[in-house]
């Protein structure tokens, strides 16, 4: 049977609830303008968690709006910048799955079938309901026979159409979790890269913070090799807001602690610490997964670089204690992890890495000794390997190899790439 993919957009495929935006457009200049907005806003928010009908919630919203033609055409082109960040980097989900990766919403096709048509969703695969409108070009209504703008209308739209297959929901709100409660979708993903709603996370059969981790936990293809959301960074001592939100926003699982405690050291994979934090030798020896470390001040003597460059922890620091660092440093441990960049690194080799256009990239960091990088390159032409590029640069006692290649390969090249002796640590990056 076929696995069918039924997404959200409001606050899921898009990063915004489109009726509030298109609120704010239209009633720009409007006296009452925020006082409007909140309205429109508790409507939203009352109908996403279950509290009133879908109906109210959309025909409440609709008579505050004072919206036309335009107001719609500026929505469009805001929402096209609004696509949540996980959804953009997975376009090729969508054109592998053009027949099965389906919207369906609560929304409006004026505004969905513009921005979702640009990653390859059919629009005939758009379900959602329709404005009407008066001799003026302003929104006076919807079609009230589509069965989405009724209660449950996720479910009547689901029943009716009878789909023959394995349905995978993923959404933010209740009338996505109807679907599940309806018995007629496998399993309902809660999406929060967004918003959370508590109401919807806990009835959920797996919470999703991006379309990586669905992608991933269902062993579908992604353009990551592994979930953000999954790397765990912690952030101790006197770190400003800042510095911790531009690492959030990134898609990275934060915790702000006082001290490096215990139960994190096997799973930690970034530390952003602030200045006079110290992390002992021991602790720093058994943190297996811990890929960098960030210091909003002068490392040395703090942490040990020696053992870091053992693990191949990558390490970006702040000696001179210049004010831009705040945003440089976590900047420069994100495009480390994303990208395989080294640049300004306290003890790597300074990598600044052309962004991967296709295939896979490949980070083999090893013991900087002879003949390493011809071993590597062995075991890619045992494989029959295209390669696509290739760089290598060496500091003290550590090297670092990145290969770009394309992307169909046996797993073997990989276990194989591990075995090399004198290889301390290896990372895949996909596109």
């Amino acid at each position: 049977m076929k696995n069918y993919y039924i997404i959200d957009f409001d606050s899921t495929f898009t990063q915004v609830e489109a009726l509030d935006e298109l609120a704010r457009i239209s009633l720009e200049g409007h006296p009452d303008q925020e006082k409007v907005y909140k309205e429109i806003e508790n409507y939203t928010n009352l109908a996403m968690e279950g509290k009133i009908s879908f109906r109210e919630s959309l025909a409440g919203r609709i008579s505050l709006l004072k919206a036309n033609k335009e107001h719609l055409s500026k929505l469009v082109k805001h929402l096209k910048k609004k696509v949540s960040k996980s959804f953009e980097r997975n376009r090729e989900f969508f054109k592998q799955n053009e027949d099965t990766a389906w919207i369906v919403s609560g929304g409006f096709k004026e505004f969905i079938t513009p921005v979702v048509s640009l990653y390859g969703i059919k629009e005939e695969n758009i379900y959602a309901n329709t404005f009407t409108f008066d001799e003026n070009g302003y929104i006076n209504g919807y079609d009230q026979e589509n069965p989405l703008s009724d209660e449950g209308g996720k479910v009547k739209l689901l029943k009716a159409l009878n789909i023959q297959g394995n349905i995978y929901g993923i959404g933010d709100g209740y009338s996505d979790f109807q679907l599940k409660e309806s018995g007629l979708i496998a399993k309902f993903f809660a999406f929060t890269e967004n918003i959370s709603r508590k109401s919807v996370t806990e009835k959920a059969d797996h919470v999703t913070p991006s379309f990586d981790e669905f992608l991933y936990v269902n062993n579908l293809p992604s353009a990551i090799s592994y979930p953000k959301n999954r790397i765990l960074c912690l952030i101790i001592g006197d770190v400003p807001q800042m510095s911790a939100h531009i690492l959030k926003r990134d898609g990275f699982s934060i915790r702000v602690k006082e001290s490096f405690e215990e139960k994190y050291t096997e799973d930690v994979g970034m530390l952003l610490l602030g200045a006079d934090i110290e992390i002992s030798d021991e602790q720093l020896s058994r943190a297996d997964k811990l890929k960098t470390i960030g210091y909003l001040g002068d490392i040395k003597g703090k942490i040990s670089k020696t053992i870091c460059n053992e693990k191949g922890i990558v390490v970006f620091d702040d000696k001179k204690n210049k004010v831009h660092n705040v945003e440089f440093i976590p900047r420069r441990m994100a495009d480390f992890i994303n990208n395989g960049d080294t640049d300004q690194s306290r003890n790597f080799p300074n990598l600044m890495l052309p962004k991967k256009m296709k295939g896979h990239r490949l980070l083999h960091i090893h013991k900087n000794v002879p003949g390493i990088l011809a071993r590597i390159n062995n075991v890619y032409a045992e494989n029959n390997i295209n390669i696509l590029s290739q760089f290598l640069m060496t500091r003290g006692d550590i090297g670092y190899a990145v290969t770009d290649i394309d992307s169909n390969y046996d797993k073997k090249l990989i276990k194989q790439l591990k075995e090399i002796d004198n290889t301390i640590k290896f990372r895949i990056l996909y596109k």
